[in-house]
């Protein structure tokens, strides 16, 4: 949360690199909490399913997902090599601050089913894995941002 998925995800989008599909946006067109991990599990699924569609009929996929462990980023890999697509990753580099910050002022305004508890963000800072030199050669492309 408040790495800059989003805003990056839609550059990419903007410049046609792809068909972005976020799950943080389905959630809410669906009318779920931001935070209902069942929901965000479904449409995830249901996203990972149309992008495998789209790779398949050729076209290019962005997802906006927070891909927090090398095993979630390599079985999204493993899905685009089945798919015979190449597969970039996309880094958001931010300190942990910097995401507080923007968490913060991401949630004012928002109604209560879309704000981000920003007292969980260190939590899940301390849970993210960042990249590792391995992982990165795996990916047709890799990018710090």
């Amino acid at each position: 949360m408040g790495a800059g998925k989003t805003t990056l995800a839609r550059a990419l989008e903007g410049e046609g690199r792809g068909i972005r599909l976020a799950p943080d946006e389905w959630i809410i067109a669906a009318g779920f909490d931001l935070n209902d991990a069942a929901a965000r599990e479904a449409i995830e699924a249901e996203q990972r399913q149309l992008a495998n569609s789209l790779l398949a009929a050729g076209f290019s996929v962005i997802l906006e997902n927070g891909l927090w462990s090398a095993a979630d980023r390599l079985r999204y890999l493993a899905l685009a090599r089945e798919a015979g697509a190449r597969c970039e990753l996309h880094f958001c580099h931010v300190p942990l601050a910097e995401l507080e910050y923007r968490v913060r002022a991401r949630n004012a305004g928002l109604p209560p089913a879309q704000r981000i508890d920003v007292g969980m963000v260190a939590h899940w800072f301390a849970m993210f894995e960042p990249p590792q030199d391995d992982e990165m050669r795996a990916f047709d492309a890799f990018y710090r941002h």
